[in-house]
């Protein structure tokens, strides 16, 4: 249901810290020009724990504007039960495609827990759902066995699987088939993740790059393995930008840089300074000096 390359889309503030609908238009048009396959808003790199629900209603609307036939996502990170079910039924009357599901925040929910969370959000809204498994960021990892424990509710389309270990992929594949679309979360894991199976990338330095990253995807599921490996390796240093904490303001300085876009986050964050600024910008400014020529794919 949900292949290929979607793009977890940052969130644009005006210099006044309102949000800057135009230039998220622009910004998610760049996305679906080059390809990509759809969009998810207001995720970790979209800062939507720091927006209102009211804010990320409108980030989705945005999104819907822009995507056409293509599915627009929500994402839903909320510490309580009840607000992801309030947040959740909200989007599905914003006319959401979908959610992308974070399972707990603030507390780390066990496997009971995990699974009674998930089903409460996937019916409040009734709309098909892409479980968030990142056991590294939200300390709740879900797992093969929980997914399979999920897989009675035919709501539960996807998994953004994130927990950081390459062998995740093909057990998932190995033991479930094709129940879910498996679509990886790590952006320098991508390549492994897509040559063992995956059938997806929601990505984040696609913001940035975005013809790169679907040349890499559609290479792949071409069996072009070399070209799309080649790419992959120029990509690397920009990849691991996106594996860090500070990975909202690395990407959006590199949305600066590369689409001329702005690099305003929401308070507590603030724009990179001092020697991490300087070692983002050489890392990009390199990456742009040497950026390959793209085959046709």
């Amino acid at each position: 249901m949900w292949q290929g390359v979607i793009p977890a889309v940052t969130t644009k503030f005006t210099p006044e810290g309102r949000l800057d609908a135009a230039e998220m238009q622009r910004c998610f048009q760049l996305q679906m020009q080059a390809g990509c396959d759809g969009l998810i808003a207001c995720g970790s790199l979209g800062e939507g724990p720091m927006l209102s629900h009211e804010e990320r209603l409108q980030v989705l609307k945005l999104t819907k504007e822009v995507t056409g036939a293509k599915p627009a996502l929500l994402t839903v990170a909320e510490a309580g039960t009840r607000e992801a079910c309030q947040l959740a039924e909200a989007a599905a009357k914003a006319g959401a495609d979908g959610l992308m599901v974070v399972p707990s925040t603030i507390y780390h929910t066990d496997a009971r827990e995990t699974a009674v969370n998930l089903r409460a959000i996937a019916a409040a809204a009734d709309l098909p759902v892409m479980i968030y498994s990142n056991r590294i960021a939200y300390r709740v990892d879900v797992t093969t066995d929980l997914l399979e424990e999920l897989a009675d509710d035919k709501r539960f389309v996807a998994v953004k699987e994130s927990s950081d270990d390459i062998r995740r992929c093909t057990e998932i594949l190995t033991r479930l088939g094709d129940r879910y679309d498996v679509l990886t979360g790590v952006d320098n894991l991508a390549f492994e993740a897509l040559c063992a199976g995956a059938h997806g990338w929601v990505a984040g330095l696609v913001v940035a790059f975005p013809a790169e990253t679907v040349a890499i995807y559609r290479l792949v599921k071409a069996g072009r393995i070399e070209e799309a490996r080649s790419i992959y390796r120029w990509f690397r240093p920009l990849l691991d930008l996106d594996v860090s904490t500070y990975l909202v303001q690395n990407i959006k300085f590199v949305e600066a840089l590369a689409i001329g876009s702005n690099d305003r986050c929401r308070a507590p964050r603030l724009p990179l300074a001092g020697e991490r600024r300087a070692q983002v910008e050489a890392v990009v400014r390199k990456a742009l000096e040497t950026r390959p020529a793209l085959p046709k794919v």
